[in-house]
């Protein structure tokens, strides 16, 4: 009877596991809403991955870029209107998809400043609440256009936000056209204990996901990355040493969270070794849309 009785007792928790980690009910399959991945993964589209879009620059003043083509790599493209974005922008960018993929994509998203911030692993300190706010601000006041497999999106990375002053309560909103970026083999699921790991460190990061948006990467030419990463490094050999730097500590910080990780350089050749599991290397082996 006991052995019963614990079983009835756990109903809730085996139903709560059934329906996914988060334990809330599944949508209407008519309510358009972004794939929900596992709480320990971030997900971003391949081609923002792949480009310059979220740039490996350092702090400092941003340019305005004013409806620039992008570097991104073949079959991505990649116009941009709007102050630089960085890997910091990414990070918000990222916890906001991660609240967001709980509900209806379009409907309004409501976390405090401290909510947001507990997602990037970071304080919920005056000064991150006023960098949070300015990156926010970044992620609204621009216009991308960009294509990726059969689709193209036309819009801003966030539709509109707002935030209680008193409560420091933000609704945030995206637009539910962006929901074929996430196609099945159009994202890639970061590691964000690998990603958060490497943290003020904008090149690392950027590498971390670029590789982690290909099975099997090819080799690259160092000139390549620099194009695609979006550097400021005006001579190649000053970007070749931080270039060495970033993917040491990429190796690193892999090896520290179970990721096969590792590289080597020959010639102006960067040759990369991945072992990618489970659901991610499905997605990745999927042929992409636009040659379905």
């Amino acid at each position: 009877m006991t052995k019963l009785n614990n079983l009835l007792a756990r109903i809730p928790e085996i139903q709560a596991r059934a329906k996914g980690s988060t334990g809330r009910k599944a949508l209407p399959k008519n309510v358009i809403q972004l794939p929900v991945w596992p709480q320990a993964v971030r997900a971003v589209p391949n081609g923002f991955l792949r480009s310059a879009l979220f740039g490996a620059i350092g702090k400092g003043r941003r340019r305005y870029i004013n409806g620039e083509d992008l570097a991104a790599i073949d079959g991505v493209t990649i116009r941009y209107k709007g102050e630089r974005l960085d890997q910091g922008d990414l990070d918000v960018w990222e916890s906001v998809l991660h609240a967001v993929r709980l509900q209806e994509l379009g409907s309004e998203c409501r976390l405090t400043s401290y909510a947001l911030l507990k997602l990037m692993g970071k304080t919920d300190s005056g000064k991150n609440r006023t960098t949070l706010q300015n990156r926010i601000e970044r992620l609204v006041a621009n216009a991308v256009t960009v294509k990726q497999g059969r689709y193209t999106y036309i819009g801003g990375l966030i539709r509109s936000a707002a935030k209680d002053e008193e409560t420091q309560e933000w609704v945030i909103e995206l637009d539910a056209k962006m929901r074929p970026l996430f196609a099945d083999d159009q994202f890639t699921q970061i590691e964000w204990k690998v990603r958060h790991t490497l943290d003020g460190q904008p090149l690392a990061q950027w590498l971390h996901g670029f590789y982690a948006s290909h099975v099997t990467p090819f080799p690259m030419k160092v000139e390549t990355l620099h194009r695609l990463c979006g550097s400021e490094a005006t001579l190649m050999s000053d970007f070749l040493k931080t270039l060495r730097k970033a993917l040491d500590a990429l190796t690193q910080a892999s090896l520290a969270h179970g990721e096969a990780f590792s590289y080597e350089i020959l010639g102006d050749l960067v040759h990369v070794k991945k072992v990618v599991k489970g659901r991610q290397r499905r997605l990745l082996s999927k042929p992409s849309s636009d040659q379905k």
